[in-house]
């Protein structure tokens, strides 16, 4: 389940000339800390959020394949259209992983260093303890 996680990550965070992508970031060690770190239903939406990428390029490009099947175009153009779609439950469900991997890419040192800002400190691991 995580390599697919990763391939939505990726083809809604890709690299550009100016920034990183998220391919360039620990995306794995983040979604470990994640599914650890989240609630049961954020991991949920996740997940419901990763299949409804992978399984609506019929709806969006037209196409009859999953996203990971799809030419980097066409997977450029199905992220495009699928997160701006009219249908408000495809478009948030889609959302979820992009909060997700947002929270990955703008942690990251490399995206920080971009933006002129400094690196977070090391994460204690004790907000559970509190």
């Amino acid at each position: 389940m995580k390599s697919f996680i990763e391939h939505v990550m990726i083809a809604l965070y890709p690299r550009t000339d100016e920034l990183p992508g998220i391919e360039d970031t620990d995306v794995g060690e983040f979604l470990d800390r994640y599914r650890e770190d989240s609630t049961f239903l954020m991991w949920l939406g996740l997940i419901a959020g990763t299949f409804v990428f992978i399984a609506s390029p019929v709806l969006t490009i037209y196409w009859p394949l999953p996203s990971f099947l799809l030419p980097e175009s066409k997977l450029d153009e199905h992220a495009h259209r699928v997160s701006s779609t009219r249908f408000y439950f495809v478009r948030q469900a889609v959302f979820l992983v992009k909060l997700a991997a947002g929270l990955c890419w703008a942690s990251h040192p490399d995206v920080r260093a971009r933006f002129a800002m400094a690196p977070y400190d090391p994460d204690p691991g004790t907000w559970r303890t509190s």
